[in-house]
């Protein structure tokens, strides 16, 4: 038994989470992380008894090859005499319906797939091929974005399926790095087919893997995963003993501590747990809203749920008790205000947003300087006015730094902004009605400062 074999083993068996003659459903895309995780499991199976199926998720993104990534796993599970279930969802549909962003309608719908296949099939187990690298990923994606130790702890050996609770994900690959599935794949020709998606840069875990984690460990840290995988340890661990005392506290109604008394991460803590028991999608800025002003309800998403309305308003009492009830859907503001910025500067408020701007002659004098609530345009391809109103319907942005433009829902799926604050930021068009600024998020790529940009547009704003 090679290296690979034995350590997956290991990490599997008591006291890990999976005990000889289980059921144990794999999770294979076709990729190579996935494909060696089938060939791995079953070279196991006979030994511990385990009754091994093959689940595969058509997502439909990329066409024909989306097809012949389903026909290769199917072709192995047939020569392995495994049962094979496979469905086919257009992601890209459910996008739209649900209002989420491509990666997150694809993750939801794999989730309850397997969760379904799990449930019909009689198994606690599902196992996914994520690896240490994709750890290191997570963890700067989950950074990026503004994540809490929750996030920053990254993802678990076993925990329960976000689908369905009794179902548990099980991540035998965690602790071993790509280049050794790679190895293995290459030795052992373990067939798998490429995803060309992983090299879009377009995609920000695309971008952190093929440019920022490259950069760290060349000129800063080239133990870079050693130390990132340590430190989540270290975080997972502490983030997990402010979690207990917190259940403890919620548990122990009368004559426990007052909210107010206890320590600001122990607050956060209790309020971040009761919303995720609610299935409202938290994040820092509503549970320290809550925190902050008791008694005052807001309006945010609510994870789904059946039966139950897309949103919610939540409050929480002074002893620090949240409740939850539906709210009305936001609807779409017509509100719109046309500037005309051929009078070379002026000042306008709207929808709560003071905006001031001024054209002058620009020189390119080095690298830009950037500050909260300034921006610069080139006022040329602004044009001679420019209009201020909220999201509509099938708005596209392309943010700088981006080779196209992309759904503006999306952009406000990943920068997890809530449902109502979507329907009160402020959008800026160009003359030609295309966006070139939106209230909170970068500018647009084709309004950016370049060499032979004559005028420059100064905006400011600020939200009272």
């Amino acid at each position: 038994m090679d290296n690979l074999v034995e350590q997956v083993q290991s990490e599997l068996l008591p006291p890990g989470p999976i005990s000889k003659g289980e059921k144990v459903l794999v999770a294979v895309s076709g990729g190579v992380d996935s494909m060696v995780l089938l060939y791995v499991l079953a070279r196991l199976s006979k030994a511990n008894q385990w009754k091994l199926a093959v689940a595969h998720l058509n997502h439909r993104l990329r066409g024909s090859s989306s097809d012949a990534d389903e026909r290769l796993v199917q072709r192995m599970a047939k020569r392995m005499k495994l049962p094979f279930f496979s469905e086919r969802v257009d992601v890209r549909r459910l996008a739209r319906t649900e209002g989420l962003s491509v990666e997150m309608a694809a993750r939801k719908a794999r989730h309850e797939f397997l969760a379904r296949i799990a449930v019909r099939r009689r198994t606690r187990y599902v196992t996914l091929a994520h690896h240490a690298d994709d750890q290191v990923e997570l963890f700067f994606l989950r950074l990026l974005r503004g994540a809490g130790p929750q996030g920053l702890a990254g993802m678990k050996l076993s925990n329960p399926s976000p689908a369905n609770p009794k179902v548990m994900l099980v991540r035998p690959f965690l602790a071993i790095p790509k280049s050794v599935l790679r190895a293995y794949a290459k030795e052992n020709r373990v067939a798998f087919r490429e995803d060309a998606s992983n090299s879009q840069i377009d995609f920000q875990r695309n971008r952190i893997r093929s440019e920022l984690l490259p950069l760290l460990r060349r000129h800063y840290q080239p133990a870079l995963d050693r130390t990132v995988r340590r430190l989540a340890d270290i975080i997972q661990a502490e983030s997990d003993f402010v979690t207990d005392v917190a259940r403890q506290w919620l548990a122990a109604d009368p004559g426990r501590r007052p909210f107010e008394e206890l320590p600001i991460a122990l607050q956060r803590r209790c309020l971040y747990l009761q919303l995720l028991d609610l299935r409202v999608e938290a994040d820092f800025a509503m549970v320290e809203q809550l925190r902050l002003h008791p008694g005052g309800p807001i309006c945010v998403d609510r994870a789904s749920a059946s039966g139950s309305s897309p949103m919610a308003r939540v409050s929480r009492d002074v002893a620090g008790r949240v409740s939850v009830s539906n709210a009305q859907v936001p609807r779409f503001k017509q509100l719109s205000r046309s500037l005309d910025l051929t009078e070379g500067s002026g000042n306008s408020q709207f929808s709560g947003v003071q905006i001031g701007w001024r054209t002058e002659p620009y020189k390119q004098t080095g690298r830009i300087r950037r500050h909260p609530g300034r921006e610069l345009f080139d006022a040329r391809k602004i044009g001679p006015s420019m209009t201020l109103r909220h999201w509509r319907p099938g708005d596209r942005f392309q943010p700088i730094g981006m080779s196209s433009a992309v759904k503006l829902q999306d952009l406000f799926v990943n920068s997890k902004i809530s449902r109502p604050m979507r329907h009160e930021l402020v959008v800026a068009t160009s003359s030609r009605g295309e966006i070139f600024w939106v209230e909170g998020l970068r500018i647009g790529e084709r309004f950016k400062l370049q060499k032979n940009t004559k005028h420059a547009l100064h905006w400011r704003w600020q939200r009272r």
